[in-house]
């Protein structure tokens, strides 16, 4: 419109109705042209980091934008960034599901919580353990995660047909691989489910030396560190999709818990990556006001 109607009227006419000078219009064209060079590096960038974090919001964007933001003298604060991707409709919202994997009511020796009110400065001090589901074809596969409570990285996982404990066995001979810290006392912290329970579980964390740690109550917000890593992969990363076959779901899986740990900044860890955050030692400063979300247990942030 403005185009048009200065081809109809004259620059020179135009600025002289409005007060303006012609160079003060044509700064603002060049403006508005460089804005829009801007945003569309900016939609780039986000595009590079969503095809790792497919579902990451608008503050871990920004934090990983930061530095190239500035590298490429773009002025864009964490608002106006958010902005844009209501603009394009790129903004996203959480979703919410939960499926019971655990099951505390067996015979088996049940053994008490030792990380409550425990605070650690170092990784490989607490492991959380937990099992959510993936939905391969029109049958549920379940996923084994260990992740460090410090770090907040994911030490080992194995995607298993079944909830025996073939697969949290698996999950925990890796995370043992991939100790970097052997020295520290550790923790294993679980719910009461069978296959934390189990002999051959049990008798592989005494033979490392770990001690054993398990929930109350059956409550997962006993254990919100393993419940909020499930609710990343699968909000972050998508993996609460529908997948075609299990060596599909396992590459997604892989190439997810890869880019979670290199690449995606928490709230809990000063903004570090887990990996970043494994090194670390001494309290890490949270990104997050906990008196916030005190009346809700669901919003617990990572």
């Amino acid at each position: 419109m403005l185009k048009a109607t200065c081809a109809n009227t004259g620059v020179g006419r135009l600025c002289m109705l409005f007060g303006r000078t012609r160079h003060a219009f044509y700064d603002r064209l060049w403006f508005l042209k460089q804005r829009d060079d801007e945003h569309i590096l900016v939609l780039e960038m986000v595009a590079e980091i969503r095809r790792e974090i497919p579902r990451i919001g608008t503050g871990k964007l920004y934090q990983m934008l930061r530095k190239p933001l500035q590298s490429n003298d773009i002025k864009m604060g964490r608002d106006r960034l958010h902005a844009l991707l209501q603009d394009h409709g790129l903004t996203v919202r959480p979703k919410k599901r939960y499926t019971r994997t655990t099951n505390s009511n067996h015979w088996m020796k049940k053994y008490p919580n030792l990380i409550k009110e425990l605070q650690v400065s170092e990784a490989e001090k607490i492991w959380v353990a937990d099992i959510t589901y993936i939905v391969v074809g029109d049958d549920f596969n379940f996923l084994n995660l260990i992740t460090d409570n410090y770090s907040k990285r994911i030490m080992g996982h194995c995607l298993h047909p079944t909830l025996e404990a073939k697969g949290t066995i698996t999950a925990l001979k890796m995370a043992l691989n991939n100790r970097q810290k052997p020295e520290n006392k550790l923790i294993h912290h679980s719910d009461r489910g069978t296959q934390y329970c189990c002999l051959d579980y049990v008798t592989l964390l005494q033979e490392a030396d770990i001690g054993i740690s398990m929930t109350e109550n059956g409550d997962p917000y006993e254990n919100p560190v393993a419940e909020r890593v499930n609710g990343i992969l699968k909000g972050d990363f998508e993996l609460d999709k529908r997948f075609s076959s299990r060596a599909d779901a396992i590459a997604a899986i892989d190439r997810s818990i890869r880019a979670y740990n290199e690449l995606r900044p928490h709230l809990s860890c000063n903004m570090f990556t887990p990996n970043q955050a494994h090194e670390m030692v001494g309290p890490l400063k949270k990104k997050w006001k906990p008196k916030m979300y005190a009346k809700r247990p669901d919003l617990l942030h990572v």
